[in-house]
């Protein structure tokens, strides 16, 4: 009897090993599971305005462009409130650091009902205005929060390497880079038809020096020269 129970201890136990060896095999086979990526931790504060009054806080602290060579700005005169909406004097570049002086509704040039809400500020010695919403029958719709960063994203994203804020600054993109990254270098992108969430390529106008990038899981893979218009 007592061998016979030694012999079904010895089986059960050889069973049970056999089992943790398999596990452990397999759980090795398995593909490692991807570290996070750190930028989704990164949490832009936001203003949350919901009127004039409210939106003049911009005025407080300096403000940074989310998407550069998406947004236009205008002359605008203080003296007369005036924004020359018929000459586009520019577009906002990627990561501009600007000092909002002023938030003031204008006239909308398409419809006299509707006010533009426009954010003054200054460059080159002149004053300039850009959208960042419209009033209509005290009805605002605000859209800065989208626009701007009031934070300073060199901050936000002080993990990034220091050569990464370098290609940034010289708006260089180079394979690697992260589409977050290229955005902050070149503006805006344009996704190409027949794109998906894997391989996907965007055009970037660029500021008139268009560039192509062609995306794998979310790193640019190939950099070439885009097709101006």
């Amino acid at each position: 009897m007592l061998v016979v129970g030694m012999l079904i201890a010895g089986i059960r136990l050889g069973i049970i090993l056999y089992d943790r060896h398999k596990e452990a095999i397999e759980q090795a086979r398995k593909p490692e599971a991807r570290p996070l990526n750190s930028d989704y931790y990164v949490t832009p504060r936001k203003l949350h305005p919901y009127d004039l009054k409210s939106a003049k806080r911009l005025t407080k602290q300096p403000v940074w462009v989310k998407v550069g060579y998406a947004y236009s700005y205008y002359l605008y005169d203080p003296a007369t409130h005036h924004a020359d909406f018929s000459h586009e004097a520019g577009k906002l570049l990627p990561i501009q650091k600007l000092e909002i002086k002023d938030v003031v509704t204008a006239v909308s040039p398409k419809d006299p009902g509707e006010r533009q809400v426009l954010a003054v500020f200054e460059q080159g010695g002149k004053h300039y205005a850009a959208r960042i919403g419209t009033e209509r029958d005290g009805d605002y719709k605000l859209y800065s929060d989208d626009m701007l960063f009031i934070e300073d994203p060199r901050q936000l994203y002080r993990h990034w390497p220091a050569d990464v804020w370098q290609a940034i600054d010289q708006h260089q993109v180079k394979p690697g880079t992260s589409e977050l990254e290229v955005d902050f270098a070149v503006g805006i992108g344009l996704l190409e038809t027949g794109s998906d969430s894997v391989n996907r390529t965007l055009h970037y106008p660029n500021g008139g020096k268009p560039l192509s990038i062609t995306y794998h899981e979310g790193k640019a893979v190939e950099v070439r020269p885009g097709r101006a218009g």
